[in-house]
């Protein structure tokens, strides 16, 4: 089948496998986990693999959960009745289960939820049924459930946290996108696509990037994957201010990336 890859760049054949995994996931209804280091896209192929489904036209709601305090991400995914806590608001809330009823919700940073969350969760996938805090009614949904990950999920059941059936559960069938050194022949077009519209977001002119330049970039590890690179070139676009971007500056800009100490591709 087609597939529409909705925005992710890249002709590689490392990132073709990713879209062939990816047609093959998307039209069913299981559970997919999403993998991969931070800031190589992972919320892009979920976007992707919700186009590709049968729930293209439905919502599509994401919610990362290491953004959201411990104490509030219930309330976030279950919704509550009104007077369930002090603070909530007058007639309740719908929480993201209810809202993405016959779509699907996308749990980005998985590995942060809380234990307590954790035991709800599964209940949900389990038997599709919710409860709003304060609540004593069950709420019937219809949602496909899609989470992403740049931890080791396996490692966080060994260490006792995260819970073992919720893995299984979730792990139903698996994406997984790959670093960006691991299709270095990408980079002059995600380059060339950044070029194309951070100038104008900056008001500076459009810089050219000479071979020699281009070439030393396509050496660079790239620890923070695409997003690194995304910083990279706007940290060129500025230096530059609309002449040919050379090897001199890709050289000085890489080095103030350097991570200070330790390992960056933790």
């Amino acid at each position: 089948m087609d597939v529409n890859t909705s925005g992710i760049i890249g002709q590689s054949t490392t990132l073709a496998e990713v879209f062939k995994v990816l047609g093959k996931v998307a039209p069913t209804d299981s559970t997919v986990l999403v993998t991969g280091e931070s800031g190589t896209g992972k919320e892009l192929l979920v976007r992707a693999l919700h186009a590709n489904s049968q729930r293209a036209e439905k919502p599509f709601v994401p919610i990362n959960c290491g953004a959201i305090p411990k104490d509030l991400l219930e309330s976030e995914l279950f919704g509550y009745a009104e007077g369930a806590f002090t603070g909530a608001k007058k007639g309740g809330k719908v929480g993201l289960f209810e809202m993405a009823h016959n779509g699907t919700l996308f749990l980005d940073e998985i590995g942060e939820i809380p234990t307590s969350v954790q035991a709800k969760l599964l209940r949900v996938l389990e038997e599709k049924i919710v409860m709003r805090i304060g609540q004593e009614r069950y709420i019937p949904i219809n949602v496909r459930i899609v989470c992403a990950t740049n931890k080791d999920l396996a490692e966080l059941v060994r260490c006792g946290k995260f819970r073992e059936d919720l893995f299984y559960r979730l792990n139903v069938l698996r994406l997984n996108l790959p670093p960006l050194r691991k299709h270095p022949e990408d980079i002059e077009e995600l380059a060339d696509s950044f070029l194309s519209w951070l100038p104008q977001s900056l008001s500076l002119p459009r810089p050219q990037i000479s071979p020699e330049a281009l070439a030393v970039l396509k050496l660079y590890h790239f620890p923070g994957n695409i997003r690194e690179l995304r910083n990279v070139i706007e940290r060129l676009v500025v230096i530059a201010k609309g002449r040919e971007i050379r090897e001199s500056d890709i050289s000085r800009v890489l080095l103030m990336n350097e991570a200070p100490c330790g390992n960056s591709h933790k």
